[in-house]
């Protein structure tokens, strides 16, 4: 497995700060959100599963704050009709996990990206290779779901977060549109 992306201890408090509104309620965040959806996290996609939306790309690791993930919260993630399995460590992205993420963005159908290890930083690569309007919804801990709406300023936004990771050229190469 080959690392591209890890995150240093001096960035940590930059990736704290939501990317934009946080919502508790998925029916409130769905009337704002584009299309197409890109979850990262279980509990969130759970949420809109039970709100009886299928996003077009689900990213889960069967954990919530590094802790496993409930029976009744898996039940309700939504199924899709393609589920890929990726290796990431914590802390870090992979080659294949962003890889995956650019292929299920331009997929036909919805996805599933499974990931052993953790999908921690994979809203970076979600925003940066989600096309403009897309709604990227991912957790903020201990607050509720980020509604992340794509636009050119969120982008420049999630470049500059980006830039304080540890990247390899590698990394680069594959976010770029």
């Amino acid at each position: 497995m080959e690392t591209v992306a890890t995150l240093p201890k001096s960035a940590r408090a930059s990736f704290k700060e939501p990317l934009g509104p946080v919502f508790t309620d998925a029916h409130e965040l769905l009337d704002g959100a584009g299309e197409p959806i890109v979850a990262v996290g279980d509990v969130v996609s759970a949420h809109l599963g039970r709100a009886g939306v299928t996003p077009h790309v689900t990213v889960v690791d069967g954990k919530t704050e590094r802790e496993t993930v409930a029976d009744a919260v898996l039940a309700d993630i939504p199924e899709t009709p393609r589920t890929v399995t990726v290796a990431s460590e914590p802390g870090t992205l992979s080659a294949e996990l962003v890889a995956a993420l650019r292929d299920a963005i331009d997929a036909e159908g919805p996805t599933r990206i499974e990931v052993k290890g953790e999908e921690d930083l994979a809203t970076v690569p979600a925003v940066l290779l989600a096309p403009a309007d897309a709604t990227v919804v991912y957790g903020q801990p201990g607050e509720g779901m980020v509604r992340a709406n794509v636009t050119a300023g969120l982008r420049e936004r999630v470049r500059e977060l980006a830039a304080e990771l540890e990247t390899t050229e590698e990394f680069w190469r594959l976010v770029e549109r």
